[in-house]
């Protein structure tokens, strides 16, 4: 059955790349691009025009409830992704971050169960639960927010579980952990190294090295929001990991990406790049069989493939114009 589904985000890393997969498996997108004076609708306008056939796109803000209701009003799912991502610039305005992810989310939740939205999936993240106390980490795992964006992203999961508990509204969080892949900004570690490798330097500015998180390609995250989409009714109220389940050191991953790149790599950790140290996640591993009892996802990469797919998307002619290498960017 077609569905239309509404994608807030759907500019960014993970939006453009879910608008992908939800057209490829025959739905049709409405897709909110956050207004700009240029008119950009972000990785959206890099899209095949195949696929951009399929899609609404229209210009509006979280933030503002007129923009959420016009973006809902009809459709058959929602699949709410719009957010201020990265950790280090939360540390430098924690208001955005809180008007963004926790406003913005309470206007989805709230249009949502005015207009009778028959389900919205809302995305949360790994850094939810802090550093590992267990591993793998299931969705009972304790919550700790180390940073300010993820004390917001705690928010807008607990406003999603307050809207099921309270009003009843069909809402599934879907809690994806450290996601990779094409169209990733320097701001994340993965494209930060492949970058400079890229542009010839054998000396890495880096962040911390000892951390140890779970990569997933960004293929298979959009394809555990389509099984969170289209899934059973069962799965209405609850959270849901979606990781790769294999957990690797930043430094190991490093050395990885230069041995597919052919490439000798020297790291060069720098302060200005590390998290404070209370605020610094030093495990994340994700138990993701919860997700893969109630649905066929399963993640489909191996690391190396994913690394090799990104590897290959970012040394393309003219894409390293993406990845401003003489300055740290959060």
């Amino acid at each position: 059955m077609q569905l239309t589904v509404a994608v807030t985000g759907a500019g960014g890393f993970i939006g453009s790349h879910l608008v992908e997969t939800l057209v490829g498996a025959g739905h049709r997108v409405r897709a909110l691009a956050q207004y700009n004076a240029r008119s950009s609708a972000g990785w959206l306008d890099d899209l095949d025009s195949d696929v951009l056939a399929a899609v609404d796109v229209r210009f509006g803000d979280v933030r503002d409830p007129a923009s959420v209701r016009t973006l809902l009003d009809g459709v058959d799912a929602a699949c709410h992704l719009a957010a201020l991502v990265t950790v280090p610039y939360s540390y430098e305005l924690p208001g955005s971050y809180v008007q963004t992810n926790v406003v913005g989310t309470h206007n989805v939740l709230e249009v949502a169960r005015e207009l009778g939205t028959p389900r919205v999936v809302c995305a949360s993240c790994g850094e939810v639960y802090g550093t590992a106390r267990t591993v793998p980490m299931a969705e009972d795992h304790p919550l700790e927010a180390r940073s300010p964006y993820a004390a917001t992203k705690v928010a807008a999961d607990k406003l999603a579980e307050s809207y099921h508990l309270s009003f009843g509204l069909p809402v599934v969080v879907l809690r994806p952990f450290n996601t990779y892949g094409p169209r990733q900004s320097s701001r994340a570690v993965i494209p930060t190294i492949i970058s400079q490798l890229a542009a010839g330097q054998e000396r890495i500015a880096i962040g911390s090295l000892t951390p140890t998180r779970d990569f997933s390609y960004v293929a298979d995250i959009t394809r555990a929001f389509l099984a969170a989409v289209t899934g059973p009714d069962t799965m209405l109220g609850r959270v849901y990991n979606a990781g790769s389940g294999r957990e690797i050191s930043v430094e190991a991953v490093a050395h990885l990406i230069a041995g597919i790149m052919g490439s000798r790599v020297e790291l060069a950790p720098e302060a200005r790049r590390t998290r404070p140290a209370a605020s610094e996640i030093h495990r994340l591993h994700a138990d993701s069989s919860a997700l893969q009892a109630v649905t066929s996802w399963r993640p489909e990469h191996t690391l190396e493939e994913g690394l090799a797919a990104t590897v290959a998307w970012i040394c393309r002619p003219g894409n390293l114009r993406y990845y401003d290498l003489h300055r740290y960017s959060i």
